[in-house]
């Protein structure tokens, strides 16, 4: 009973009272457990980088891009199950709750097979496509191989995470993060210090830490008191939530696969400059990731808070919670690049002993840091646009907007100015370009509504 009661208690009810408040006390602890994530993958790059050297730092760092491309269609489902579940659980539909619930959390299991299936095949052919060294291409694919031996339950613990937010529960995942992460540095330490395992020592130490995580999310489920509650008895596929979920959650993840292929391009770039370029890039991209999960904290909230209350008619306060979101994800973006302008150089320096790495690493930040609370706009109009039920039309947005400009960029302007800070700027000017058409389309829906409420 106690555990029902404290599982509940973490709970916001998201249709009433002061949206700021509430859009705080969600986005908080989804911010501080992705920088406690952030920070324990950031210890696999300081050991490897600190303890092996700059060609394992570019091993780990480099295969980032790819496993992104490889994941996001499937972890786009988890999207669509929080919006499903906090649509349902707006409506106050415990049946239909409880359908998604149970479809979510077997579509995470077979879907981490699969990844698993693909990855640990063909990581090694893959890492090639993208132009790795050769030297960096047999630890990069040893680190991906046995990465994604942990994929079923890195899907579990994603979709589980997404399962709560839609019910408001962000504390509960922060826990379960910071326990897990402790338990990945402390393996990362022992793994490569004592028993000297390299890059392959950091990937075990993950795999373990995200099963230790993924247990806890599911004990969490397993003690809710309300149509969220997870019954092994009840695991099954709902035919209709399945299609649902992939309705909201494939152009979701087909979006994501849209921003990895660009990504991936860009690396190969990268790889073309070096070991040390690509050490530098590896250090730029994971302090980024700082500022971008503390961004993208307010996508979910707003993805979550406008779809709780568009399934509960609640029109007013759609329009309120994109209006926060775009408020507080400037405030924290804008803040946030300001710090990491100015201290680029020593922040870059955790990672590498390497002067030249540290100056790459520098120049990646120099650029993307000066408007990259951009993408966090981006994120949270598209956010908003699949909470009140776009899902596809986001998706062809950003297949303009992001990779068609960037290859485009790529294989045309960089190509006659070949240098690593022109490459980077293909990054803001597709966040304003993206996320202008997306405020166009929101804009759109908005002036449809207010039309058809005159009319009514």
């Amino acid at each position: 009973m106690n555990n029902q009661k404290s599982v509940k208690s973490y709970t916001i009810d998201m249709c009433s009272g002061s949206l700021p408040k509430k859009m705080l006390l969600f986005a908080l602890p989804l911010i501080f457990s992705s920088i406690l994530q952030l920070l324990f993958n950031a210890a696999d790059l300081v050991v490897v980088g600190r303890y092996v050297g700059d060609e394992a730092l570019a091993a780990v760092g480099s295969t980032g891009p790819l496993i992104n491309l490889l994941t996001n269609l499937f972890l786009g489902l988890s999207v669509g199950a929080n919006v499903l579940v906090a649509r349902y659980v707006g409506a106050k539909q415990d049946r239909d709750v409880s359908e998604t619930v149970h479809t979510s959390i077997l579509v995470s299991v077979l879907s981490g097979f699969l990844l698993m299936a693909v990855g640990v095949t063909f990581a090694r052919n893959l890492l090639a496509l993208m132009d790795t060294p050769s030297e960096v291409l047999g630890p990069a694919s040893t680190y991906m191989r046995i990465y994604f031996l942990g994929m079923p339950i890195m899907m579990l613990y994603n979709f589980g995470s997404a399962i709560l937010r839609a019910i408001g529960d962000t504390r509960g995942p922060l826990c379960y993060l910071a326990f897990s992460g402790f338990i990945n540095v402390g393996l990362n330490l022992g793994f490569v210090r004592i028993f000297g395992m390299g890059v392959e020592g950091v990937a075990w130490a993950t795999v373990i830490s995200q099963l230790v995580s993924a247990i806890l999310v599911l004990n969490n489920l397993a003690h809710q008191d309300n149509a969220c509650r997870f019954c092994f008895s009840k695991l099954r596929l709902h035919a209709k939530k399945l299609v649902l979920i992939a309705r909201i959650g494939l152009p979701a993840g087909l979006q994501g696969c849209i921003f990895s292929i660009s990504n991936v391009l860009i690396q190969s770039s990268i790889n073309s400059f070096g070991k040390l370029a690509m050490s530098g890039n590896s250090a730029g991209v994971n302090i980024e990731g700082f500022i971008y999960v503390s961004m993208n904290a307010w996508h979910h909230t707003t993805l979550s808070f406008v779809s709780q209350n568009k399934g509960a008619g609640r029109i007013d306060r759609v329009r309120k919670s994109l209006a926060w979101g775009l408020f507080f994800v400037f405030l924290f973006g804008a803040g946030l690049d300001t710090i990491a302008l100015i201290f680029r150089k020593p922040l870059v320096g955790i990672y590498t002993n390497s002067p030249v790495s540290v100056a790459y690493g520098c120049t990646r930040l120099g650029v993307i840091c000066q408007m990259y609370f951009l993408c966090g706009v981006m994120d949270v109009l598209v956010g908003a646009l699949r909470g009140i039920g776009f899902s596809l039309l986001p998706t062809l947005v950003s297949l303009i907007g992001v990779c068609g400009f960037r290859i485009v960029w790529i294989y045309t302007y960089f190509q006659t100015h070949h240098t690593l800070r022109v490459l980077y700027t293909s990054y803001p000017i597709s966040w304003a370009i993206t996320g202008a058409l997306h405020l166009l389309v929101y804009l759109v829906w908005s002036h449809r509504q207010r039309s058809v409420n005159q009319l009514s």
